[in-house]
């Protein structure tokens, strides 16, 4: 499995990034998140995933300080903007105190959170000037269907979208029908948040399935480990697990070497089907 994914644009983005949705809210646990953060890169997951509401940059500020002894040329920073701060009035402002926050000059990937009142026309305008400025290398969208994304692709300049974050994992595969193919047929990426479940009852669940535990055990992995082998065995779909240990960065480090096999999916499937309709996407 490549380690990275080759955009649209033919620049290469990290299969395997580290997810920091809550970090940085708990001054108790900076120190250790800050250490987690830092494995995790020495690791070789150098796409690290934040936002402004994420702690209202306090996730930012934390990831700033994580990666202050990192060359920047080695990371591949993603951020996204609230949808209300995705227009000309205020997204330029908001931009540039992501940046401030994080202690680098660009972001390599700008998101749209999710869709709001803010036409897409002026929120592709805005991006592409960020990128004309240098302040951004590429943009996407998080929270996109597929009708979002065939609005987006009519808007000018609404192609050179790379990416759509959405949730996805095994006990969620309702991207599985249409937006992970349309995103394909459109050479778009897909990065998947909350690739291990997005609850601590999902997750269980599905750790104890008997399925799960069985192709686990054939593998000497861990059921986490085996959820997110699931998802980064779609082509084209970049994972972002969290950690909040040195020992569960291992893990997930680990997972951009398991090989599931044809036959294992089909096992998998069997207790976790792709849907068969169209389903309403996902999202937290």
């Amino acid at each position: 499995m490549e380690d990275f994914i080759k955009l649209n644009d033919g620049s290469m983005m990290p299969r395997l990034g580290q997810g920091t949705w809550y970090m940085g809210e708990d001054t108790r646990k900076r120190a250790d998140e800050i250490t987690s953060l830092r494995f995790g890169i020495e690791l070789g997951m150098t796409l690290i995933d934040t936002a402004e509401m994420y702690g209202e940059g306090l996730s930012e500020e934390l990831i700033g300080e994580a990666i202050s002894d990192v060359r920047r040329e080695n990371l591949f920073i993603v951020s996204k903007v609230y949808p209300h701060n995705a227009g000309r009035r205020n997204i330029f402002n908001s931009c540039k105190k992501s940046l401030d926050r994080l202690g680098t000059d660009y972001l390599d990937m700008y998101l749209l959170h999710w869709r709001g009142r803010v036409p897409l026309s002026e929120t592709v305008a805005c991006m592409e000037e960020l990128k004309k400025e240098g302040l951004i290398r590429n943009w996407g969208v998080s929270n996109f269907d597929t009708d979002d994304m065939e609005e987006l692709l009519s808007v000018p300049f609404g192609a050179n979208c790379r990416v759509n974050q959405v949730l996805y994992n095994l006990g969620s595969r309702g991207i599985e029908y249409d937006l992970l193919p349309f995103m394909r047929s459109n050479g778009m990426a897909t990065m998947a948040y909350c690739p291990m479940a997005h609850d601590r009852h999902s997750r269980k669940k599905i750790a104890e399935n008997a399925v799960v535990k069985e192709i686990s055990s054939k593998y000497g992995i861990t059921p986490e480990q085996l959820m997110l082998a699931f998802v980064l065995s779609n082509e084209g779909v970049c994972a972002l697990p969290k950690a909040s240990s040195p020992e569960h960065v291992r893990q997930n480090a680990a997972a951009i070497d398991i090989r599931l096999t044809p036959e294992d999916l089909d096992m998998l499937a069997v207790h976790f089907p792709s849907p068969k309709r169209k389903m309403t996407l996902d999202m937290l």
